[in-house]
């Protein structure tokens, strides 16, 4: 299978899947998304495969957020429909049958942060950094993150984070029980590996039926989505959102005025 902004591979079980924007530090555009729908499409069809590992290439990034240059010319109803689509490629990959962990190599911000939440679980090389910034852009998180993130670390933290847009390290994210285990940049890959060559020893049906049933532990939940798929709208209509979105591609501080 080929792809642009992929690199995918099998082998003994496990599908790696990197995405291969490092000039962009790996941002996530619509050409990603429509790519990582075809790899998952892979993952839930092929039997050979048993378990997925995501990763973001080169030394610095796992996804460092949303392509905003795509955000500029929006309007309120494409930027609905543009978090209800991100939203439901990180719904196949929560619902995914199989074992989807995040190897996190770098930064995973904004929508990389969604996109690493929304894997059954992660794991951060040392120089790993989390955060969702967007209120730095008059956004909210729209792939999940305002969900996703109050139900791994809870309410008052995961408000903290986004209100204040500041990063965390890996250690900081493993004692808030955002990753399950960090380790050297080097050792990410195998370390990552082995974890999941222990869970493919395991009966593939019974790992489908573990994850199906702790999906469901929140199940009662998902009107949030909704909620925040129409935030992410209300506020791309704002006047902070034209100007945080411009101040941050013309490399400046922005000016915010509430309106």
């Amino acid at each position: 299978m080929e792809f642009s902004t992929l690199l995918t591979s099998l082998e003994n079980g496990i599908y790696y899947i990197t995405i291969n924007r490092p000039d962009k530090l790996n941002a996530l555009n619509r050409q990603v998304f429509e790519e990582l729908n075809r790899a998952l499409d892979e993952v839930y069809s092929n039997e050979e495969i048993r378990s997925v590992i995501i990763t973001g290439a080169g030394p610095k990034s796992f996804v460092a957020g949303a392509d905003i240059s795509e955000f500029e010319h929006l309007s309120k109803e494409e930027a609905i429909a543009l978090a209800k689509r991100g939203q439901q490629t990180f719904f196949r990959i929560e619902n995914a049958p199989k074992p989807v962990v995040a190897a996190v190599n770098g930064f995973a911000l904004g929508g990389g942060c969604e996109l690493a939440m929304s894997c059954h679980f992660r794991i951060a090389s040392e120089n790993a950094k989390f955060g969702q910034p967007e209120v730095n852009l008059g956004l909210i998180p729209g792939y999940g993150g305002t969900q996703r993130l109050t139900r791994l670390i809870g309410k008052g933290k995961a408000l903290e984070l986004m209100l204040t847009a500041h990063m965390i390290d890996a250690a900081e994210a493993k004692e808030l029980g955002l990753v399950n285990h960090v380790t050297s940049p080097e050792l990410l890959m195998e370390y990552t590996r082995n974890l999941l060559t222990l869970i493919n020893s395991k009966a593939p049906l019974a790992i489908a039926s573990c994850i199906k049933a702790a999906n469901a532990a929140f199940s009662s939940l998902n009107e949030g989505y909704e909620t925040e798929a129409q935030e992410f709208g209300n506020v791309f209509d704002t006047e902070d959102r034209k100007e945080g979105v411009a101040a941050f591609l013309e490399k400046r501080k922005a000016n915010f005025t509430g309106k």
